[in-house]
């Protein structure tokens, strides 16, 4: 490996939105993003299918499915 090229990395604070929060290593000291595993609605497991306009319906109708 070449030397002087690689980032440094520090440990890293990451904030979620909803006041999550968790230490991590990255080149950067802190990171601040929008949704984390403790909010996602797949992880929490208030997930809901949402059916826009008919279009499972619909999907059934085209290949004549039941």
């Amino acid at each position: 490996m070449k030397k002087d090229i690689h980032p440094e990395y520090v440990q890293c604070v990451v904030t979620c939105a909803c006041g999550n929060s968790f230490e991590t290593l990255s080149n950067k000291s802190e990171i601040k993003i929008d949704i984390c595993s403790a909010c996602h609605p797949f992880f929490t497991g208030s997930e809901k299918i949402v059916d826009a306009a008919g279009r499972v319906e619909k999907f059934k109708k085209k290949y004549n499915l039941k």
